[in-house]
């Protein structure tokens, strides 16, 4: 009688062993998952996913709408830009109020306001929610604190004279170009290198690489060369 029990008990354990591993595909490496970005949050994902065009239609969308507000400041004031996206805006959503009544009018219906899905969402902004926004903001604004005080009151000569270098080759960027000019140019290049390193990673990090291992090079000889410089140990 107990082998007759367990030859009846072993195709359940069996069983429920083997139910057990089909879970595998529903974990963490499924392909709908984010992107991996380590501990960055949906947002940063969201960032990611756009300049890397990987929705080409709301990619599109994006960098079309924000070149051509930057087009626009190029050529208007800001306040002129500003009234005409508002008075656009509300072209939109005033006539198609007015549409909405009048076809509710002729066919007698009761759909109530075409816009109240949206004026019931709820878009408050909670104390904790703001604490944690001021929080995080304080946290960079605190860190460049701390590096512009250590350029500027010369912590380490190296790196203020590559802020002074750097500056002074800003001088003529700047007679060149203004801001405007370069925030477009800025857009242009957020949406187009990201997806050429995609694509030419290899050949980049090669060159790259080479350049970076000059610089430094460059950089020790110059550290050598100053007095009351100590040289940094390497790590």
């Amino acid at each position: 009688m107990a082998d007759l029990s367990a030859a009846t008990q072993s195709p359940s354990v069996s069983s429920s062993s083997s139910g057990a591993e089909p879970s595998a595909p529903g974990g963490a490496g499924s392909p709908g998952a984010c992107p991996a970005l380590g501990a960055k949050s949906c947002g940063s994902c969201a960032v990611h996913d756009l300049i890397f065009w990987r929705d080409v239609k709301k990619t599109g969308l994006v960098f079309c709408t924000t070149l051509i507000v930057l087009l626009s400041l190029a050529a208007f004031s800001v306040i002129s830009v500003v009234s005409y996206l508002i008075l656009a805006l509300l072209s939109v959503t005033i006539s198609f109020r007015v549409y909405k009544s009048v076809v509710q009018a002729v066919q007698k219906s009761e759909e109530g306001h075409p816009f109240k899905a949206y004026l019931d969402v709820d878009i408050t902004l909670s104390s904790e929610a703001f604490h944690n926004y001021v929080n995080a903001a304080m946290v960079h604004i605190n860190r460049a604190l701390k590096l512009i005080i250590r350029l500027f009151l010369v912590e380490d000569l190296v790196d203020s004279l590559k802020l002074a270098v750097f500056m002074w080759l800003m001088t003529y960027v700047g007679a060149v170009f203004n801001g405007i000019t370069l925030l477009i140019l800025a857009e242009l290049l957020i949406f187009s290198v990201p997806i050429v390193y995609e694509k030419y990673k290899t050949q980049i990090d090669h060159y790259v690489g080479i350049a970076r291992d000059q610089t430094k090079s460059i950089v020790e000889k110059i550290q050598a060369k100053l007095p009351g410089i100590a040289k940094k140990k390497a790590e």
